[in-house]
């Protein structure tokens, strides 16, 4: 069962860090760069499910949010390479390990 419960928690962080990421690039598309509003307005509803889709986690809320943290963190930056095709600076990638509990 435990195993079962890792499983749903991990699947549960990848989908929230996909709708935060996901939605918040929905709407910087339209604001900044001019696409429809329609697509601002996906982007709000994904918005909206980012926030919803937490309240799944079986963890307790600090305890799932403060590993939720790490993986939104990995997952933006393959965002950033895979979707906006923007390889990451050697200052974010320099904090990002810095932060990681394997430096210390």
């Amino acid at each position: 069962m435990r195993g079962e419960l890792v499983f749903v928690s991990l699947a549960l962080f990848v989908a929230a860090g996909l709708c935060e990421i996901g939605g918040g690039y929905l709407m910087w598309r339209w604001l900044r760069e001019g696409q429809s509003a329609l697509l601002g307005a996906v982007g709000a509803a994904v918005l909206v499910l980012y926030g919803v889709v937490p309240t799944l986690q079986p963890a307790p809320f600090a305890r799932a949010y403060a590993a939720y943290g790490g993986v939104f963190v990995v997952l933006s930056l393959a965002w950033g390479a895979v979707v906006a095709r923007e390889s990451p600076i050697a200052s974010t990638c320099s904090a990002v390990s810095c932060a990681s509990p394997a430096s210390r």
